[in-house]
């Protein structure tokens, strides 16, 4: 019989591998989240797109109708006398404003970021627009062209 002291069992784990465990968690974390809200911000810019060439199309049926663009005094009122649309996107991030030319057959059609959403933290496509030529245009919040980054 021996009557030494009883061989050591581990238990559990030492207060180094819990540290090491949280480093690593940290690190993947300081990773992972900025790169999933840069992620989501690109994905919701299909919502002004999509509300945009919706708008567009809408705006091409009024002009056969009436030969005359929609003001924005039109956009809410239902098809045939308005567009039918509303004044946001279809997820609601976007704010859609509408202004026509004077004679009425022109108008420029925009998409930005409601100021209260997460949405509005997107600095590199802070609008985006639409004119009766089809013409897509964005711009960062500098007002730099971004065009071919946005409308994709």
């Amino acid at each position: 019989m021996s009557t030494g002291p009883h061989p050591r069992r581990n238990r559990g784990i030492t207060l180094a591998e819990l540290a090491t465990a949280l480093v690593v968690l940290a690190v993947l974390t300081a990773i992972a989240v900025p790169t999933w809200k840069t992620h989501t911000l690109r994905v919701r810019r299909t919502d002004a797109i999509e509300a945009l060439t919706a708008l567009q199309a809408a705006q091409d049926g009024f002009f056969g109708r009436h030969a005359r663009y929609a003001d924005a005094a039109k956009l809410a009122l239902a098809v045939p006398d308005g567009l039918g649309f509303a004044d946001r996107s279809s997820q609601r991030h976007y704010r859609i404003e509408l202004r026509t030319s004077d004679d009425g057959l022109g108008y420029l059609a925009s998409a930005k970021p409601v100021s209260t959403d997460a949405q509005s933290a997107d600095t590199r496509c802070s609008e985006f627009t639409i004119d009766h030529n089809g013409r897509r245009h964005a711009v960062d919040a500098d007002g730099v062209d971004r065009s071919a980054d946005c409308w994709q």
